[in-house]
């Protein structure tokens, strides 16, 4: 009943968003979910499978792209667009892995990072379809005639998006697949021992992270209306990593706060004229220095039981409630 109660609240409270927030707050949360998007998909392969991939922005770049050409030349709906875009990532992901799957940690990355700059160096090559260095617009989403392509309408189907990939990403992790996932990050020969394919869950969990961040990249389309080849470079990729990194790898929970954090940290920074850059940087040094695990790492921590009771009577009910509900959630 308290999972319940909880999420009901959570779901509600967002779902009001749109009736209190400006639409340029609505355009950051917008942003902020499709990154939540390929955050989630990253760690579902870096934090729990241990595979390091630097070149993901690769696949977002295949999921937008590949959602505008379905629409723009094919007249596929946004809703039909966005998933077959995102599958094609997921096949471009498995490929990917198929001639790398005996590659050690570190040569992943390489061969990751080599397949990232290939797609952002293909994208303006391929003028005659992408549009360029120029880029291309997003014909303009719409469900059974009835517009969407607005931060109302996008926000909706954002958090649509986001509650059914996490629901999903939660249910895979506490699958059989999902362990075998963590088998194979933690001891990989001890996991092959035990009957694990470690080619098999390999690529699934590529396939699967990479159809997260075609998804994400399709809603991204979607949300900005224009794609170009500049914003699926190596700093996307980066970004990405970035974002498990400091909300906590090996969770859920982690790279959604990751994401939000980074959305929103250059939106806080705004007003600091000169200085955005620095203190961006040293927030995020700050932040690997003082929370090694993370910030869900540090909210668990600074929530662990026996700090729990020591907390007021008031905050310590309200801690246990959210605890109650995220821990069955």
């Amino acid at each position: 009943m308290k999972r319940i109660i909880f999420w009901t609240l959570v779901v509600a409270l967002l779902a009001l968003a749109p009736l209190v927030l400006r639409s340029y707050n609505l355009y950051l949360l917008n942003l902020a979910a499709v990154k939540v998007i390929a955050a989630v998909g990253l760690a579902l392969l870096t934090g729990f499978t241990g595979q390091l991939s630097i070149g993901h922005a690769g696949f977002l770049a295949i999921g937008a792209y590949g959602t505008a050409l379905l629409a723009q030349y094919f007249g596929i709906p946004f809703w039909v667009g966005i998933p077959l875009a995102g599958l094609l990532s997921g096949l471009a992901g498995f490929i990917l892995l198929i001639p790398a799957l005996r590659l050690s940690a570190i040569y992943l990355a390489i061969a990751t990072l080599a397949f990232g700059t290939a797609v952002a160096e293909a994208l303006p090559r391929w003028a005659s379809v992408t549009g360029g260095y120029q880029g291309m617009r997003v014909p303009r989403a719409n469900l059974f005639g009835l517009d969407v392509q607005n931060d109302v309408a996008m926000f909706y189907l954002a958090l649509a998006m986001v509650v059914v990939l996490i629901l999903m990403a939660r249910n895979l992790v506490r699958s059989r697949v999902g362990r075998a996932f963590i088998a194979i990050r933690d001891k990989s020969a001890a996991a092959q021992a035990c009957g694990v394919s470690l080619a098999r869950y390999k690529a699934l969990a590529f396939f699967v992270s990479a159809l997260y961040a075609g998804l994400a990249g399709g809603l991204y389309a979607h949300v900005v209306g224009y794609i170009s080849p500049a914003e699926f470079g190596l700093a996307k990729s980066i970004d990405l990593f970035i974002m498990i990194a400091l909300g906590g790898m090996a969770s859920l929970p982690g790279p959604v706060l990751g994401a939000l954090f980074l959305t929103y940290l250059p939106h806080w920074l705004s007003g600091f004229r000169g200085l955005q850059s620095i203190i961006y940087g040293a927030s995020l040094i700050g932040i690997v220095i003082f929370m090694p695990f993370g910030i869900w790492g540090f909210v668990r921590k600074w929530t662990a039981p026996d700090k729990v009771r020591a907390m007021p009577r008031p905050l310590r009910a309200v801690v246990e409630f959210v605890q109650g509900g995220a821990s069955r959630g």
